[in-house]
């Protein structure tokens, strides 16, 4: 099969490697029909030292399901499937609490012998407690929207839901990429009634506010801070979803006393703003790698019925073959979210 490697920094390639086969009675093969490039890959696309290896790129997909192992025995041959980007067993005690990415036997895909997804095909580790089997054909118009549950859109109900977003609330999201939008959506769902989207953008912008972004702040630092706060006079909520300290110190700066931020971007920072000054100010500061497979059944329901769109995010789609351009297309912000289809 064909699948997308990363070599170092710059340097993606599509090579032919082994068609996955079950390793393990719980394992699953999915052929791929529609994966794409998580704004998380351009950190090691940015900085990744080069190897003479490559490393497998993806953990975004979706496909019907080719093969499983003797112990499956929820899933069949045919069923279409979206994976979380993480595996899980489902089964264990951080899963029994809806936190399926510290899974005790889960992993990522890409390493330690597991598939990219960034692929022809994957194979899936616990196939029973991480795919979920989608009710519609695999011509369907709504793959992009469901293969945004694999990680985008359920990352962006994840900062939503742990910011404690509720009816009537004014929101903040730091950030107009993917991620960030997806959490406009979540935080509309959730009855929102005033969402600030902080993004220079205008076309992804231009899309928050069909999502349900009320207000745009295209300022950035001190600038941004005083904007969001001559908007609403503060905010309660925060959703942050860049990762870099730059955003979180806008979030700091516009949330009120007591009001909480939550982390969505995959922080380039180690050491925050965790002294007195911010200690007096109770702010709750939370977040993290969000559980997607936690949540895909609570929103599958909206996205079949076309209440969430989030497949719009995906405003590019190029073949396998294409990935490197794809790469460079996101790294350039040329593209919001660039689609793959093998």
């Amino acid at each position: 099969m064909r699948a997308t490697l990363m070599y170092g920094a710059g340097d993606v390639r599509v090579e032919h490697r082994p068609d996955p086969r079950p390793v393990h009675p719980a394992d699953a093969v999915v052929r791929t029909l529609a994966a794409c490039v998580c704004g998380s890959d351009l950190w090691p696309y940015g900085a990744m030292p080069a190897t003479g290896t490559g490393r497998p790129m993806g953990h975004e997909f979706l496909g019907v399901i080719e093969e499983t192992g003797a112990d499956v025995s929820g899933l069949k041959a045919g069923d279409l499937v979206v994976a979380p980007f993480m595996y899980s067993d489902n089964t264990c005690d951080y899963c029994a609490k809806g936190l399926h990415t510290s899974c005790r036997n889960g992993g990522r895909y890409g390493l330690d012998g597991v598939d990219g997804g960034q692929g022809e095909a994957v194979r899936v580790p616990y196939a029973d407690g991480t795919l979920v089997k989608l009710p519609v054909a695999a011509d369907s118009a709504l793959i992009p929207s469901l293969l945004s549950l694999s990680d985008v859109m359920t990352t962006g109900h994840h900062g939503a839901v742990t910011a404690r977003v509720g009816r009537g609330d004014t929101v903040l999201v730091v950030g107009d990429g993917a991620v960030g939008l997806c959490a406009v959506l979540a935080a509309r769902r959730l009855g929102a009634e005033r969402i600030v989207l902080a993004g220079r953008h205008a076309a992804r912008t231009d899309l928050g506010r069909e999502f349900g972004a009320t207000d745009v702040v295209a300022e950035r630092g001190e600038e941004g801070i005083a904007r969001v706060r001559e908007l609403t006079g503060g905010v309660d909520k925060v959703i942050e979803a860049v990762g870099t300290r730059a955003a979180l110190d806008i979030a700091l700066g516009a949330v009120l006393d007591g009001g909480t931020i939550s982390r969505l971007g995959l922080p380039q920072y180690e050491l925050g703003p965790i002294g007195p000054a911010g200690f007096r100010r109770n702010i709750t500061l939370t977040g993290g790698v969000s559980p997607a497979r936690a949540y895909i059944e609570e929103l599958l329901p909206d996205v079949l019925d076309g209440t969430l769109a989030p497949g719009r995010v995906f405003d590019r789609t190029y073949p396998l073959a294409d990935a490197p351009a794809a790469y460079r297309a996101m790294s350039a912000r040329e593209v919001l979210k660039a689609l793959i289809r093998p």
